[in-house]
């Protein structure tokens, strides 16, 4: 015990004289020494050590050090305390930024070989390392593509204290690029030659990286699209369980999110239960409701429904504490976590309407959405942002308003004011719409089965005069969706439907190469039905005729039979399978 005590002590008398060892010998050199007296198998294993033995200054190592057994070394310091107490209990107090917000930092002092200290580094060197890191900085900040960024890390030393940062960089600047460009950057960066070079770092430093930066890698590595079978993705699945512990509330949401776009597998599945059980484990501490939300957003649809349970009992007592945006955050927080909470979203929703005023575009379709996802109905909560976007209505643009339109479309939902004041603006400026928007319009209006009243053929010529202006530039399926919405209100817009009734158009649309065909084929049918009853029928091409498939009668469900009788009291007021023309029957 004497003996490795001794021998420990004259190590960190060396480490201490030494003023940086920068050679791979000499690392080598005094991490074999430290494995021959700890074991390799237990020291490797303790993060916290190597940590402190390669990445603090000297004075910690001289004062930290303590021995409580003969076959195991423990590091505890006053710092790392304060730091683990930090992780576990202060930072759930903290609002801390969301994983999208990602921004340049600085290098961290703890990245090097041996920290800056007085002792042991001189001023000059330690002025050299900062404008170095400065330089590698403002290069970066510069950059147009991850190429550039790559090009760089060819002029600096590969370390994990830029990896993380070249790895955020090359996100970021594909992040709006478009599928194609994307892939050709992408394509040009798994080809550069440093590319490997940094994988290989962040590879080997992955279980040594602060946590931030491991969080944050990964995140970047999956959103570059980087495989995920690949060893480089599979070796950080592992790191992030190996150090989910120390993970603070930014760095689970970040682990988090990074998991949502990732296909199932074992690491993917263990690093997700890990996830659970840790956000259960801190739910009692957790006195901010933000911290709660992100709490919240971790855990996945996947989570046990006693965990939600007890995020929802969490919620429901911390409800008093909520503002306007944690009510907005609430609904979308509950749609990614799949979980339906009616006393949640019935009190979210109160303080939404009694605060609907100044709320932004973006909030409201994002609870519009949510709504949708979570299949939530709250007539009176649509209602009051239908009624605000139309009192609004000259805050909007077009389209801002179609994007409303169908949110309240797949919700069933007809906000009647709103739809008749954007009608009066199609009618009296039909020009403003693009092609994306007519097919959106006459979708929503054509489901919702509303028309302006007493001015329903104007609003039909208003929407057959500006889809002219994109026949020759239409796609076929959208060609296709225009003419159903107008034959669903009895309409017939000629010009887009002779172009539809070409026999390469129709060909096109049902053919196997074509997504939807079964959509393609039912829209077909309802268009062949309506030119039959309107008696266009013989100049319809052959193709158009498809097969009649046989409809369920009303008489084959007891429960609408038993509906009809009641409104109706009289059965001869109506018939049962009425024959009409062309072979149709009404049931």
């Amino acid at each position: 015990m004497s003996w490795k005590l001794h021998c420990l002590t004259r190590t960190m008398k060396l480490l201490q004289a030494c003023h940086y060892i920068q050679s791979p010998f000499s690392r080598t050199a005094v991490r074999s020494f430290i494995l021959g007296v700890n074991g390799y198998e237990n020291t490797m294993h303790n993060v916290y050590l190597r940590r402190l033995l390669f990445y603090a200054p000297p004075c910690w190592l001289q004062s930290s050090l303590r021995v409580f057994s003969q076959d195991a070394q423990s590091v505890n310091t006053e710092r790392e305390d304060r730091n683990e107490q930090k992780t576990a209990d202060a930072l759930l107090e903290e609002d801390v930024p969301s994983p999208e917000l990602m921004t340049l930092k600085a290098p961290q002092t703890q990245s090097g070989f041996l920290a800056s200290s007085g002792e042991g580094r001189s001023a000059v060197e330690e002025n050299d390392e900062r404008n170095a890191s400065q330089q590698f900085f403002d290069e970066l900040r510069k950059c147009a593509s991850p190429c550039d960024v790559l090009d760089i890390v060819a002029k600096f030393p590969v370390s994990e204290k830029y990896v993380s940062n070249c790895l955020a960089t090359m996100w970021m600047l594909t992040k709006k690029l478009s599928e194609d460009q994307k892939h050709y950057e992408r394509r040009l960066m798994f080809e550069h030659p440093q590319f490997s070079q940094v994988c290989q770092c962040l590879m080997r430093e992955a279980r040594f990286m602060w946590r931030d930066d491991l969080a944050y890698s990964m995140l970047a590595v999956v959103k570059l699209g980087v495989p995920q079978n690949t060893w480089l993705v599979q070796t950080l699945l592992r790191a992030c369980q190996e150090r989910l512990n120390e993970f603070d509330d930014r760095c689970l949401s970040v682990v988090a999110t990074t998991l949502q776009g990732m296909e199932k597998s074992k690491n993917v599945e263990a690093l997700q239960i890990g996830l659970q059980l840790l956000v259960e484990q801190r739910i009692p501490k957790i006195s901010s409701v933000f911290m709660l939300q992100t709490m919240m957003k971790c855990i996945g649809k996947d989570a046990p429904l006693s965990l939600k349970m007890k995020l929802e009992d969490k919620v429901l007592s911390q409800m008093h504490e909520f503002t306007l945006p944690n009510a907005h955050h609430m609904f979308s927080v509950l749609a990614e976590m799949n979980h339906r909470s009616l006393p949640v979203l019935n009190a979210c929703s109160n303080k939404i309407i009694e605060n609907i005023q100044g709320i932004p575009f973006w909030r409201l379709l994002t609870i519009l959405r949510s709504c949708n996802d979570l299949q939530y109905r709250n007539n009176t909560l649509y209602s009051a942002i239908a009624d605000y976007i139309a009192t609004t209505f000259y805050m909007w643009d077009t389209k801002q308003v179609v994007v409303f339109l169908l949110a309240f479309e797949n919700l069933s939902f007809r906000p009647v004011d709103l739809m008749d004041k954007f009608a009066e603006k199609v009618m009296s400026h039909p020009e403003s719409l693009n092609m994306k928007d007519i097919v959106s319009v006459l979708k929503a209006y054509s489901l919702l089965n509303h028309t302006p009243k007493g001015q329903k053929d104007k609003f039909f010529e208003a929407l057959n005069t500006a889809l002219k202006k994109y026949l020759s530039r239409i796609s076929h399926v959208d060609l296709l969706r225009a003419v159903y919405s107008f034959c669903i209100f009895g309409y017939l817009p000629q010009p887009a439907l002779n172009q539809l009734l070409q026999e390469e158009v129709l060909h096109d649309l049902v053919t196997l190469g074509s997504r939807n065909v079964e959509q393609n084929e039912m829209m077909l049918r309802v268009i062949n039905v309506c030119l039959e009853l309107d008696g266009n029928s013989s100049t319809k091409p052959a193709i158009l005729s498809v097969e009649k498939l046989p409809l369920p009668s009303a008489w084959d469900f007891p429960d609408v039979q038993e509906v009809l009788l009641t409104l109706l009291g009289d059965g001869n007021l109506f018939r049962e399978n009425v024959q009409l023309a062309n072979g149709y029957t009404i049931g």
